[in-house]
């Protein structure tokens, strides 16, 4: 949602779950409160789990639109309905138009909305200047109270814009809906209120921008945004900056590639990916500094790049796809890389990595406690298939005994650091495979302290320097 975190993951399986909903309020998909004797089969359920990991609460989400292709448009949580509210200017015939003004102050409400036509905007300033959404959920995934909304199949051009909100829940420039797409260049979007994103993406629309300074100040105000029902957005040059806490440089509930790009979250990681969705980053020069206190998920990680599953209903479960090309990935506080609760393959080439924490690993691959309901406590852990190639790494990769690493160093990659397999902090039962590690010819393992791994196929260089790797078999290697 934007650089916020929260839901679980869900896959069916064998397991069965008991849960105690004794005094426990059950909201209904109609809003009303119910009981146990109102829940139905195919009822799909939200439930909140308090400190204790006991049930706090029960929502009955409601499923309007169906799963299917990819695109859940608002059919889990929040309003059913597609909500966009007002705007107090519409343009909904084709045509070219330069150096207009555009506001708003109103709730709800859009300064400028482009409704269903092919448009041309050059030179234009939009400015939304106050009003709030009546419901961020709406305002997130519809573009309700963004201040440029282009909607039902528009294809708009932008070029040479000046976009401004200070409104809660006042995304930048807003592409909603499938056969909507948002051309953008050479334009200046400033967000400063929370829940306002610079470029949002969601429904199935598409953006395409490039050359654009984008900065925002609030929380959950990712810069390069997408939400429910997702999208495609390609990014290339300009600067993209976010100054508010759980507000990444891109959150990624769609298919995302940037390149050419400086990304740089002041108080947050810098990538996020929920789900069945990517990013790929080509030359961008990316910076993450996330706090050790403030934001949604910074007691259970911290991290410059996450990739989870949140059964927010944001995203469907699935795989998650994270590369990236050359340029630079600086993490400033915590881990470089958390993968939890969801499959994932990750491909790092060429790309100079920078840690400037030193108690953080390269790589954490573990499950979580639940707390903000990311799957269930003891079985919510990851699976990630990494490949190195032409890259040179360094750190501590760390798997619990919940998740699995399939680590490649292949193309001439160095390796610096440790590999271990921990315990899963909640107790959950182990599975096999845990980390599986191949080092390919021509690449090189350095190790910097004992090891314990499950396999090992190596096929180049590993210098073990007094330092031991254990297999599951009990094998221990060394010089």
């Amino acid at each position: 949602m934007g650089g916020g975190f929260g839901g679980s993951c869900f896959t069916a399986g064998d397991e069965t779950l008991t849960l105690d909903l004794t005094d426990v309020t059950i909201t209904l998909a109609d809003g009303e409160t119910g009981s146990v004797s109102d829940l139905a089969v195919d009822d799909i359920l939200q439930i909140e789990y308090d400190a204790d990991g006991a049930v706090s609460s029960v929502t009955v989400l409601s499923l309007t639109g169906g799963m299917g292709g990819g695109d859940m448009g608002g059919s889990f949580g929040g309003s059913s309905e597609v909500e966009q509210g007002t705007a107090a200017n519409t343009i909904d015939e084709d045509g070219d138009y330069s150096g207009g003004t555009y506001t708003s102050t109103g709730d709800d409400e859009n300064a400028l909305r482009v409704d269903g036509a092919t448009v041309t905007l050059d030179g234009i300033t939009v400015d939304k200047s106050a009003g709030a959404t009546s419901n961020t959920e709406t305002g997130d995934f519809y573009g309700m109270n963004a201040a440029l909304l282009a909607t039902d199949g528009a294809d708009v051009t932008i070029t040479n814009a000046t976009v401004t909100s200070s409104a809660q829940n006042g995304n930048g420039v807003f592409s909603y809906g499938e056969g909507t797409t948002v051309t953008i260049s050479d334009s200046v979007i400033t967000t400063t209120a929370d829940n306002s994103g610079g470029i949002q993406t969601t429904g199935g629309g598409a953006t395409v921008a490039s050359d654009l300074t984008v900065e925002t100040s609030g929380s959950s105000s990712a810069a390069i945004r997408s939400d429910r029902g997702g999208g495609t957005v390609n990014v290339d040059g300009g600067t993209y900056t976010t100054n508010g806490y759980n507000s990444p440089a891109v959150y990624s509930t769609a298919d995302i590639t940037v390149s050419n790009a400086t990304l740089t979250a002041n108080s947050s990681e810098a990538l996020v990916i929920e789900g069945e969705n990517s990013i790929a980053l080509t030359d961008c020069d990316v910076y993450g500094n996330m706090s050790d206190t403030q934001g949604t998920s910074s007691d259970e990680n911290v991290h410059s790049v996450m990739i989870y599953q949140s059964m927010s209903g944001d995203a469907e479960v699935g795989t998650s796809t994270f590369s990236m090309t050359g340029g630079t990935l600086t993490s400033n506080n915590g881990d470089v890389f958390y993968v939890t609760n969801t499959h994932c393959v990750l491909t790092l080439s060429g790309v100079t990595i920078v840690n400037n924490e030193s108690d953080g690993n390269l790589m954490t691959i573990t499950g979580n406690s639940a707390s903000h309901g990311w799957g269930s406590a003891g079985s919510n852990g990851a699976q990630v298939e990494f490949t190195a190639d032409g890259q040179t790494l360094e750190g501590a990769i760390v798997v619990d005994t919940i998740s699995t690493l399939e680590m490649t160093l292949t193309g001439g990659s160095d390796f610096t650091g440790t590999v271990n397999i921990v315990e899963n902090e909640e107790g959950g039962d182990a599975v096999e495979n845990n980390a599986v590690i191949t080092v390919e010819s021509g690449c090189t393992w350095t190790l910097t302290g004992d090891c314990t791994v499950t396999s090992l196929t190596n096929n180049g260089t590993i210098n073990y320097n007094g330092y031991t790797v254990t297999l599951a078999d009990g094998t221990v290697l060394s010089e």
